[in-house]
């Protein structure tokens, strides 16, 4: 169905649509500047909610599917967050002991670190001869013809002082070494609260979900054709799941064969980076930088400043490259893909706004917002922009 041919089906469900006037769109303009102000400072509280979205979602259709075989929604529900749960911890278990090495050796590293760059800077700077006062010499004729002269001996002079320009920049990575170990300890109870929150989030989703929308059909007095938007509703939710759950199983298998890679290489805690790598693929662009500079970095520890330690980052730069150029255009199609411009840009915003989390959720967020708006015919001009041009 072409976007011209949209809004006819949209305007059954919810009636003609009017132009706006430009007072009313700068109220919307207003209304998402709100919106963004909200969503910055109540991350707290939206982060675990969005995420158990999109995985209620994920699940959801699974949820349906034995439904048909007579199979309640809570035992379903449970079902499935244990199938996925029970692999994920025990994967979190092997790779407890790795992130506790490497996290332990971030002292050590800063302070390697610390050497290399006082090193440097200590090449960089020019050579500088310590400048020593000029000492006065000791004249009998000045002790009264040395009657009163002491015997001690005369006071070594004392050493250069330490130029501050070396000390600074390693006294800098050493603090913030610190305080990145600190902000780690200190949001790990959030993050368990949050987790907790998402667990539970996600599985009363799971079992009203449905019953709560099958309610807003019901009483919302704007929907005419009830039956069209439960139909609507559906397609969306399916290709939405279709695609979180395609991109799930491209960064699992390009995190399984990075580290599958790296093992036979015989780099240390290769399952660590390529569960890495396989969670910052969410990210286009952003995540495949972060993980390059990861392996770098761990390749420099291993093997040392030698063109070795470039190994495995061109290893996995390698099976990124295809992944990125053949296998996911090629399962997924030109309608899925994105406008670099306006995927970068995205990222950028939801980085600014939630971290990590936030760039991990941004892509998934706009595909969601993609197909939903290309679906229910809004706003089309704004769709074709986000659409990849290649």
């Amino acid at each position: 169905m072409s976007l011209a041919e949209q809004p006819n089906e949209i305007e059954e469900i919810t009636g003609p649509r009017q132009k706006t006037p430009p007072v009313q769109m700068a109220l919307y303009w207003l209304l998402a500047l709100a919106c963004l102000y909200t969503l910055y400072l109540a991350k707290t509280l939206l982060l675990p909610v969005i995420v158990a979205a999109l995985f209620a979602l994920l699940l959801s259709p699974l949820v349906g599917l034995l439904k048909r075989f007579h199979i309640p929604r809570t035992l379903s529900a449970l079902l499935l967050l244990a199938a996925v749960g029970v692999p994920f911890t025990l994967l979190g278990m092997q790779l407890a002991e790795p992130a506790e090495k490497w996290v332990k050796r971030i002292p050590e590293l800063s302070a390697q670190l610390t050497e290399e760059l006082d090193e440097f800077s200590r090449k960089l700077s020019p050579n500088e001869t310590p400048v020593v006062q000029p000492q006065v010499k000791r004249e009998e004729g000045m002790r009264l013809f040395g009657w009163f002269r002491d015997d001690e001996p005369e006071p070594a002079p004392s050493p250069a002082p330490v130029s501050s320009k070396d000390s600074a920049v390693s006294d800098r990575v050493m603090q913030g070494g610190v305080e990145l170990l600190v902000k780690v300890l200190g949001a790990t109870p959030a993050v368990l609260a949050q987790f907790f929150t998402f667990l539970v989030l996600v599985l009363f989703m799971l079992i009203f979900g449905p019953t709560l929308y099958g309610t807003f059909i019901r009483v919302f007095p704007q929907i005419r054709d009830k039956q069209a938007a439960t139909d609507l509703l559906e397609q969306v939710q399916y290709e939405l799941s279709r695609y979180i759950l395609t991109v799930s199983v491209i960064n699992t298998l390009l995190g399984a064969i990075t580290g599958l890679v790296l093992y036979l290489m015989g780099v240390e805690d290769a399952l660590l980076w390529g569960v890495m790598v396989g969670l910052l693929n969410f990210a286009p662009y952003v995540g495949p930088v972060i993980g390059m500079a990861v392996l770098c970095l761990a390749g420099v520890v291993q093997y040392g400043p030698v063109l070795a330690a470039l190994l495995p980052t061109l290893v996995y730069f390698g099976i990124n490259l295809v992944e990125a150029q053949f296998v996911t255009p090629t399962v997924l199609g030109h309608n899925m893909r994105l406008h670099p411009l306006i995927l970068m840009l995205w990222l950028i915003l939801w980085g600014w706004m939630w971290g990590v989390v936030g760039v991990l959720i941004a892509v998934p967020l706009l595909v969601c917002l993609k197909l939903a708006a290309a679906r229910l015919g809004v706003l089309p001009h704004w769709v074709k922009l986000i659409e990849s041009p290649i």
